[in-house]
């Protein structure tokens, strides 16, 4: 069942918490006004942050379908928008040829040009009318593209409508809610950002990620959680190469979860870090006396 968009920024606290989405106020803000205005909402932070999350939870909470673009090195038209049924194509020329009427070229060309053997990829789906409103339109990982992918966004995401050489310009009734994700490996272009509203979703403070913890692994030991969020915070001050998000925060906790652990313990912690770390060098520096010193610190904010 559709629910109707939230009418202030209370409410759309409470609409991402209802979802389990524990979102900090400037964030809701941000959310609110790009439903409101209308206008593409552009998500930059770090990988793990809980951007793509955010179109996840609008899809489940609005009741509004989700229509995901994966973005990738080389992601060209054919693949977000649209392509044309080549094979469906030259069958119906081979038949027109077998029955005779190749010769009216006119027709047959706009037949098979015609919506009938139109491939419609992501961009286009979110165009159409759907059921339940507007679809959510979650474009992943935009730094990944070329800035020549991005020019062809401009069109979508300033008027809501792409061009089809061989059909015109189609265009959404209702334009889609548009959630736009970057993990900033390459800087957007501003001719982008100027037709989003912006927002950096940075790691959360302890207290957050305590109730982000709490609402997405409830089964986790009181103890136990605030160890591992007092552990996430103090590791993300160290020098490492990929500091750890919530989403492995989360990981974390699971993996901890079914260890029955109930707290932390240097041995512990030591042979769960590839839960938390991605990538070795990173794990090799959190090794040994790291790991008790970081525990150690950890406990003794606890006792203070």
């Amino acid at each position: 069942m559709p629910t109707a968009l939230p009418v202030s920024i209370d409410a759309t606290l409470s609409l991402l918490q209802a979802q389990g989405y524990v979102a900090d106020r400037s964030l809701a803000t941000v959310l609110f006004l790009a439903l409101r205005m209308k206008r593409p909402l552009l998500l930059e932070g770090e990988a793990g942050t809980g951007k793509t999350e955010i179109a996840k939870v609008l899809s489940a909470a609005l009741g509004r379908k989700l229509i995901r673009l994966q973005c990738y090195e080389g992601l060209d038209l054919a693949s977000a928008v649209y392509e044309w049924n080549y094979a469906g194509q030259m069958m119906a020329i081979r038949l027109a040829e077998a029955g005779g009427a190749s010769g009216d070229r006119d027709r047959l060309e706009a037949d098979i040009f015609s919506e009938k053997y139109l491939v419609k990829r992501p961009l286009l789906q979110a165009l159409e009318p759907q059921e339940g409103g507007a679809p959510i339109l979650l474009i992943d990982e935009l730094d990944r593209t070329d800035e020549a992918f991005e020019a062809f966004l401009l069109e979508v995401l300033a008027d809501s409508q792409v061009t089809i050489p061989e059909l015109g310009t189609i265009k959404a009734a209702e334009p889609p809610i548009v959630i736009l994700t970057s993990n900033r490996t390459r800087e957007i272009h501003d001719a982008l950002k100027r037709r989003c509203l912006y927002h950096w979703v940075g790691y959360p403070d302890a207290v957050r990620e305590l109730a982000i913890l709490k609402a997405r692994a409830p089964g986790a030991p009181a103890k136990l959680a605030k160890q591992v969020v007092s552990f996430v915070q103090a590791i993300r001050k160290e020098e490492l190469f990929k500091a750890p998000g919530v989403a492995e925060t989360l990981d974390w906790a699971s993996a901890l979860v079914e260890l029955d652990a109930v707290a932390l313990d240097p041995a512990l912690v030591s042979d769960t870090l590839g839960a938390l770390l991605k990538y070795q060098d990173d794990i090799q520096a959190m090794q040994g006396s790291k790991v008790k010193e970081l525990l150690d610190q950890v406990k003794a904010e606890a006792r203070g």
